[in-house]
């Protein structure tokens, strides 16, 4: 079985591109000439010059020896979080603005939810000259303010979303009524694998990277390109695509994705769509979505904003459909206490996010010859508020 997306955008039965009629050619344009693009000799260059000099790639693969002591196995991390900006998301933004120059865009609109994907196009766009409007929540820009700052500094406009409970869902219903109102000179910027075809595709290739590296420094450490296991944690899904993309059609690596419990998969306040979620349509593709009976989107709740999200990215929904990932849920109190202690076995302040693939570890059980890979996605910086206040609440 193939889980690679098909000609028509689909993975299984999920994907698609759902899309207003203003939009058909933007999405048409984009469909028909990104795979030409990526795969120009020129472009390749440039970008995979940029991960090289500017970003600072390969991201180290770090055998975390405390970590591997306490659970049985043999646990590498992917430090994407030693990235420049922090985030691995800084890997498809510089894709993306290379694409949108050669598209002949000027303007470059996105929605960001813990920042991390804000603060990344406002850097690329700063790097190309390029007009940025990054749409992020209100209940986000309260508890991510270091990040908005930095958006800020990097020269965005950042638009407060006041709609629905003012998090990643409703920043992505401003940048696509924004992207409506301004087709012909804006590119939208998407942070993750969902969205109308072509972009969790477009998304998952600029983000395997990660997979690629894997491969090649598992290969000199391990003297085989592959782990029995890799972990990552999904909200949209991007630095799981990523960790997973060279893997998908490999049987002999486990993929477990962990994702948002909130404070629990039987409560209300939880984002643990793939647990939880129905088939539907939201942002331009069909996926499975937290929704009522009637089909009206839940809003979803997590301590981590890049997590609270109610849909999921359509290459995860078929992996799950298909049982060729395992999905997991950490609640909010089993991330903040993964985070702590990989801060203390390994001195390593993760992002929230990566504490959610973290808390994966108590819920498993390895062999002692098992080669683990978990993705670090981002670094616990934009978290510190966070943190502190669940150390002064004895929470961690």
């Amino acid at each position: 079985m193939d889980f690679n997306v098909d000609k028509d955008g689909y993975y299984g039965e999920f994907g698609g591109a759902y899309i207003p009629e203003i939009l058909h050619s933007n999405v048409k344009n984009l469909r028909e000439s990104y795979l030409d693009l990526m795969n120009d000799e020129k472009f390749k260059e440039e970008f995979d010059s940029l991960l090289r000099d500017y970003v600072g790639r390969p991201s180290p693969l770090y055998l975390a020896k405390r970590l591997s002591e306490k659970y049985g196995a043999k646990i590498y991390l992917k430090r994407e979080d030693l990235n420049h900006t922090g985030a691995h998301k800084i890997n498809n933004t510089i894709g993306q603005i290379l694409l949108a120059r050669r598209m002949g865009k000027t303007r470059i609109i996105a929605e960001t939810g813990a920042g991390q994907h804000g603060v990344a196009t406002a850097t690329v766009c700063a790097l190309m000259n390029m007009k940025c409007i990054v749409y992020m929540g209100e209940t986000d820009i309260a508890r991510q303010a270091l990040n908005v700052y930095k958006m800020e500094m990097l020269g965005a406009e950042v638009r407060p979303v006041t709609s629905g409970n003012k998090t990643l869902k409703d920043a992505t219903n401003e940048a696509i009524r924004d992207w409506c109102c301004n087709p012909s000179d804006t590119h939208y910027i998407i942070g993750s694998t969902v969205g109308p075809h072509p972009y969790p595709d477009m998304v998952a290739r600029f983000q395997s990277v990660i997979s690629a590296e894997i491969k090649s420094q598992l290969q000199e450490k391990e003297g085989r390109d592959y782990p029995d296991y890799l972990i990552a944690c999904v909200g949209g899904g991007s630095n799981a695509a990523g960790t997973f993309y060279h893997y998908l059609n490999d049987e002999r690596v486990k993929l477990v994705a962990v994702e948002a419990a909130g404070l629990g998969v039987d409560t209300e306040e939880t984002a643990a769509t793939i647990h939880l979620g129905r088939k539907g349509i939201i942002h331009g593709s069909k996926t499975y979505i937290i929704q009522t009976e009637d089909g009206q989107i839940v809003e979803p709740y997590s301590i981590s904003a890049g997590l609270d999200y109610p849909g999921i990215g359509p290459i995860h929904a078929n992996l799950a459909d298909k049982k060729r990932a395992e999905i997991l849920a950490a609640t909010d109190d089993e991330a903040l206490k993964a985070a702590m202690e990989l801060t203390t076995l390994e001195g390593i302040i993760p992002a929230l996010e990566s504490s959610h693939a973290l808390a994966a570890f108590p819920k498993m059980k390895f062999d002692d010859s098992d080669v683990v890979v978990l993705t670090i996605s981002g670094r616990g910086d934009k978290d510190m508020d966070t943190y502190i206040d669940a150390i002064k609440n004895q929470k961690i």
